[in-house]
């Protein structure tokens, strides 16, 4: 799995430059209220995606009948927004403090995908069989959606967009830009499970599913409770 960790850390050193560059060129403003909030902020933030994505991970390895740890990225969202959340809710903050991860998290899943998918079968997040032309051997002999570069490249799209309008500073997506992120992230995730070989837990859905099923809700209600106040 060393091709995996190589582009972990690439995804890790893209995000932070990313992050670093769109800071200094528009979000400053944005970063104001996690700079309030102290430090703290950071470690509900940390703490609900490593509980999130280590459990998320392993919960569905386990209903897939496959031993072992495993981490999700999706879970790792789910778990930050709800230690965040909680947190700004007894803090009293209100508002979106979200925006200024939005580029870096857009950039981790376009990179780190990539290294999902060159590392094969022993990831587990290889595709349903394909006959499709673009079709993937992981290994195994058989041809599958190549899902991880999906989902990249869909990101991808997102990400060039994002950027187009932090730099012409569109009030709509600096109010509501992480919870854009989380409703097309979630959305094109949700579509993509359906072309996964992951154990369901509800008629044809997996934990994935309903795990995105509850970000599109969130992000939808919190778009909704932005434009009211």
């Amino acid at each position: 799995m060393l091709i995996h960790t190589v582009f972990d850390l690439a995804a890790a050193c893209a995000s932070l430059g990313m992050t670093l560059a769109v800071y200094r060129w528009r979000l400053r403003d944005a970063a104001t209220k996690i700079d309030a909030a102290g430090p703290l902020y950071g470690v509900a933030l940390v703490t609900g995606a490593a509980v999130g994505g280590f459990g998320a991970g392993t919960l569905n390895l386990w209903l897939s009948g496959e031993p072992g740890v495993g981490r999700s990225i999706v879970g790792a969202l789910a778990g930050a927004i709800v230690a965040v959340e909680i947190f700004k809710r007894r803090r009293g903050i209100a508002g979106s403090t979200g925006l200024i991860f939005v580029p870096a998290f857009a950039t981790s899943v376009v990179v780190g995908r990539w290294g999902c998918y060159f590392a094969g079968l022993p990831d587990q997040t290889y595709g349903t069989p394909s006959t499709l032309p673009w079709a993937h051997d992981f290994g195994d002999g058989v041809l599958r959606h190549p899902v991880q570069l999906y989902e990249s490249f869909t990101i991808a799209v997102f990400l060039a967009v994002a950027l187009v309008l932090i730099g012409r500073r569109n009030p709509f997506f600096m109010r509501n830009g992480f919870y854009l992120l989380v409703l097309v992230y979630a959305g094109q995730r949700f579509v993509w499970e359906f072309l996964k070989p992951y154990g369901t837990v509800a008629g044809p859905f997996n934990l994935f599913h309903l795990i995105c099923a509850g970000l599109v809700i969130y992000s939808a209600a919190m778009m909704a409770r932005e434009r009211t106040s």
